[in-house]
């Protein structure tokens, strides 16, 4: 369930995929707040048409997690907004070189992949909750490059912990489908590397994100479980869902 108090998406002209994760049910009745915690793709792209409204935002943190060459190549936001930028990488396999058979279940696939951030990705996982739990480093940008799937994984286990309900998880997480279309169409004209032959990897089916979670939990008996076996304190988790939930 949603609460509608703020847009959700906030249509910055070039960065397409920018979105508040605010408003669903969350533990006791409560609701999660608005312009607390947003998700996005790649933020070098924020230019002068859309400065006033990013830095309206009173964004403090952002949580970078690509990879250093991922930086390297298309940049980061820009310093002159004076944010906390904190370059968590996500540790993981290399996704091209894991083969996508065209009899595989593709959400089978995905959700596989999700996993492995959980386990090789532990230490970004841990660190980027920390930040993410700190009412003083709110509010916070969590990003990749498409916000899909790195992203997607950190916003999951931060609203699980929130007490969202895993099909508002997933819905969340498949609101990136229709946002593809324009980044990919901005991929193909500058990057087409990062596009070409990997079409598989710009969709977010629902049930790739709830068979996630189901397997996190069938592997740690929950999501609390996991994070704490991750290095997550009780503590962090209960400022977590004092400053993120009404």
């Amino acid at each position: 369930m949603v609460t509608d108090s703020y847009p959700r998406n906030l249509g910055f002209s070039k960065t397409y995929n920018f979105r508040d994760v605010g408003g669903y049910a969350g533990l006791d009745g409560r609701t999660v707040r608005w312009r607390r915690l947003f998700r996005s793709d790649a933020l070098h792209r924020i230019g002068d048409e859309d400065a006033s409204a990013f830095a309206a935002l009173g964004v403090r943190t952002v949580i970078d997690l690509r990879r250093p060459h991922e930086v390297e190549r298309y940049g980061r936001v820009a310093e002159r907004y004076g944010l906390d930028y904190r370059n968590l990488v996500l540790q993981h396999v290399d996704w091209e070189e894991v083969a996508h058979p065209d009899d595989v279940v593709h959400e089978r696939w995905l959700a596989d992949r999700y996993l492995n951030f959980a386990e090789d990705g532990r230490e970004a996982l841990l660190a980027s909750l920390r930040i993410i739990a700190d009412p003083e480093r709110a509010p916070v940008i969590v990003h990749c490059m498409a916000g899909k799937d790195r992203t997607g994984t950190v916003c999951a286990l931060a609203l699980s912990l929130l007490g969202v309900s895993d099909e508002d998880i997933a819905a969340d997480y498949a609101l990136t489908t229709s946002s593809m279309k324009r980044l990919t169409d901005y991929l193909l004209e500058n990057h087409p590397s990062a596009v070409l032959g990997n079409e598989h990897m710009f969709d977010s089916p629902p049930d790739a994100m709830l068979m996630f979670l189901s397997d996190l939990r069938a592997l740690h008996g929950s999501v609390e479980n996991y994070v704490r076996e991750i290095g997550l304190l009780g503590s962090e988790i209960s400022a977590m869902r004092g400053h993120l939930l009404s």
